[in-house]
């Protein structure tokens, strides 16, 4: 077994769906498959920020066990409703939305008129059903950031408003994690492993956002306990030393793109100077969502780079 803790590669990124990526990780060092999955994903669920809804007011209602004139349900069924609308805010302090609907009909998360703070990704999630066509039902909810769960009990003693109903909370945007953990061989290291971590948001964030917002909170709170104290790395199995010293393992993101091209590579998977290389015109052609713009871009780029 080698001395020294070799660095794992994000090898590949698969998209399932808008909201859905399994992200490969490989290759590990002996036993890290375990140890890198559980730690992500327990922060995966429990610490990347995100925002709920903590207090809501329905106009003429004091407490949440009443039944709503002219509504089909009543305030718990509206309640649960409220929870599964899925908030991304762009503030760190509580945003107030007042709604009102007149006539018969469903009242969704689109008819909330959203200030510039708050967008949500699930407008058809049903709020509540108008049977009555000369109700008008007055909503005002309250809308906070934060991370993990929040319970009915801080909702209440942080609420803005006394006479609002207080909720308790799920901030984090990760609706579901896995991980699996497979053997992996790298030439005649054999005894290596491969991370396959699966990732579904609620759609206010990205998978590969989720990922790299809980990979550096571990590398925060494992910095603070390090100390001054440095463990050498050993080069990652299959990456010659001659790649690094030449650059073609600089990552896509910092070869200064744009948005559109760096994007696009990444989209197709392509996320090092080395990937780039390793492509022809026609191959960069049949990539989606790839044009003649962006391959003239590459192209500069790797003739500044003189590859």
């Amino acid at each position: 077994m080698a001395k020294t803790i070799h660095n794992p590669m994000l090898k590949e990124v698969i998209d399932h769906d808008k909201n859905s990526a399994t992200f490969i990780v490989r290759p590990l060092y002996p036993g890290y498959g375990h140890t890198l999955g559980n730690s992500l994903r327990r922060v995966l669920l429990s610490s990347v920020a995100g925002a709920s809804i903590v207090a809501f007011k329905i106009d003429g209602i004091t407490h949440e066990y009443s039944a709503i004139e002219g509504v089909k349900e009543d305030v718990v069924d509206i309640m649960l409703n409220l929870k599964r609308v899925h908030f991304k805010s762009h503030t760190d302090i509580p945003v107030e939305v007042h709604i009102e609907k007149k006539g018969a009909g469903e009242l969704t998360a689109g008819d909330i008129k959203l200030p510039a703070e708050l967008e949500i990704s699930n407008p058809e999630q049903l709020i509540a059903t108008i049977d009555d066509a000369k109700k008008t039902f007055v909503l005002d909810i309250v809308v906070d950031s934060g991370r993990g769960y929040q319970t009915i009990e801080k909702s209440s003693t942080e609420r803005i408003h006394s006479d609002m109903i207080a909720i308790d909370a799920i901030f984090t945007p990760v609706l579901r994690c896995r991980f699996k953990v497979e053997s992996d061989r790298v030439g005649q290291d054999t005894d290596l492993q491969q991370l396959q971590l699966t990732i579904e948001t609620d759609g206010t964030i990205t998978p590969r956002e989720a990922f790299e917002e809980a990979a550096a909170i571990l590398i925060n709170q494992y910095q603070a306990l390090a100390g001054s104290t440095v463990v050498e790395a050993a080069p990652t199995p299959g990456i010659e030393e001659d790649d690094i010293a030449n650059g073609l393992m600089t990552q896509i993101e910092d070869l200064g793109f744009s948005a559109r091209t760096t994007n696009a590579l990444i989209n197709n998977q392509i996320h090092t100077v080395r990937d780039l290389v390793t492509l022809s015109d026609q191959d960069f052609k049949e990539l989606k969502g790839f044009g003649a713009k962006a391959l003239e871009e590459v192209k500069t780029k790797l003739k500044e780079l003189s590859i």
